[in-house]
């Protein structure tokens, strides 16, 4: 807890906590959790995507990896658990079940080594896109993200180089199937059902299905006092409209999570119809299937919306992610954990609404998550919160969930 608070200070705004991929902050956290890293016993190295690993290996050297770990970026005025009690929990993961072998090093007790991964950009804050780290590691690197901007101008590519990193060498970063025995990822739950149920921790069963669009509404800007409103094409009140449609929609029979996050009026002038409106669409959902059904329901809305008001309108799909399913096995070996760490008889099982990096890592890993409570649910805040016990009780059943998975058969 104690570290969380370390990294809190590491920021680029004074009282608040923000930082980004490929930043000075970005380069601070990396060394902090370097060290770290090695008092737990690990050798530490960033690699070619900026992700900050530590390695703690088995008896074989050719053995695969169980890769622990999560992101250290943040959101704008983050909060300081986010993403970075689970690299913490993972650090301390590794010091509780390290041994040391007959020539001094700390090593493995299982079959298996122990990766932590510190993935440098899950949030996208700066580039616009999430999982950039992650993906990196994944083998998933789209090329087409070298001439992605930040808000100065800056592309992807030249913040590579001003950081030190060779954009040419970022295949060296992806690991092929066969060398991770899986992903295992403690987060705080971004939502309040386990505050809801009085319980500290819960097994994560899947990581939503993601669709984002951009949407333009197109109308026709005029005098707004001298048009009276039967000549109105009023793009923001079409916009407007079909914001509380979406929550309308996904309310419903639909049970899926829509946000209209930005809406933005143009020419925005105070005494202008506006011409035209621009907003952003966010939905997630357990099944890519009810996610799409609920897409379908919206356009079909949106159509009636404008047809009735004289207004046309398109979109344009910026982001689609499929549901990631947890590993059977790695939800058994987490339920198993929180059963040995809490006595909890029935640990909760539940669903991320929230995307994590173990999205990425589903590519070329089976995948595991550990929820642990967050009261009220409140995150990408500052008032996001964890309990010093909870994270306690996180510690321990991470560490059984492990020591379960050691004692299986590695295939």
């Amino acid at each position: 807890m104690a570290r969380c608070d370390e990294l809190a200070r590491v920021s680029a705004d004074e009282g608040a906590i923000t930082r980004v991929y490929l930043s000075p902050e970005h380069a601070r956290v990396n060394r902090l959790a370097a060290e770290w890293m090695r008092e737990a016993g690990m050798t530490a190295r960033q690699d070619a995507a900026g992700n900050q690993l530590g390695l703690l290996p088995a008896a074989d050297p050719d053995a695969p990896v169980l890769m622990l770990g999560s992101h250290l970026d943040t959101v704008i005025d983050a909060g300081r658990f986010d993403g970075i009690v689970g690299v913490l929990m993972a650090i301390e993961v590794v010091r509780l079940l390290r041994v040391e072998g007959e020539d001094g090093r700390s090593r493995s007790p299982f079959p298996f080594g122990i990766e932590v991964a510190a993935f440098s950009d899950e949030e996208g804050t700066r580039f616009g896109k999430a999982l950039l780290g992650s993906s990196a590691v994944a083998g998933t690197w789209d090329d087409a993200w070298w001439d992605l901007t930040d808000a100065d101008g800056t592309s992807l590519r030249e913040a590579f180089r001003e950081f030190g990193l060779d954009p040419g060498r970022i295949g060296e970063a992806a690991r092929r199937p066969g060398e991770l025995v899986g992903y295992l990822e403690a987060h705080i739950e971004q939502g309040p059902e386990l505050h809801r149920r009085d319980e500290s921790l819960a097994v994560v069963s899947s990581i939503a299905s993601a669709r984002r669009f951009q949407l333009v509404v197109e109308g026709e800007a005029r005098h707004a006092g001298g048009t009276p409103y039967d000549m109105r094409r009023d793009a923001l009140l079409g916009a407007s409209e079909a914001a509380l449609a979406v929550e309308r929609i996904c309310r419903g029979e639909h049970h899926i999570i829509g946000t209209v996050g930005q809406l933005e009026a143009f020419p925005g002038a105070v005494n202008v119809v506006p011409g035209e409106a621009r907003f952003s669409l966010d939905l997630r959902g357990e099944f890519d299937e009810r996610r799409d059904r609920a897409w379908g329901a919206i356009e079909r809305e949106l159509d009636e919306i404008m047809g009735r008001r004289g207004l046309r309108w398109h979109a344009r799909e910026v982001h689609s992610a499929p549901a990631v399913f947890c590993a059977p096995l790695l939800q058994d070996v987490v339920r198993e954990g929180i059963v040995a760490g809490t006595g909890a008889a029935e640990p909760a099982t539940l669903f991320s609404p929230a995307g994590h990096d173990g999205m990425s890592l589903g590519a070329v890993a089976p995948v595991g998550m550990l929820f642990l409570r967050n009261p009220d649910g409140i995150s990408h805040h500052p008032d996001e919160a964890v309990s010093a016990a909870d994270v306690a009780l996180g510690l321990r059943a991470l560490a059984e969930a492990v020591a379960h998975l050691g004692a299986e058969p590695v295939a």
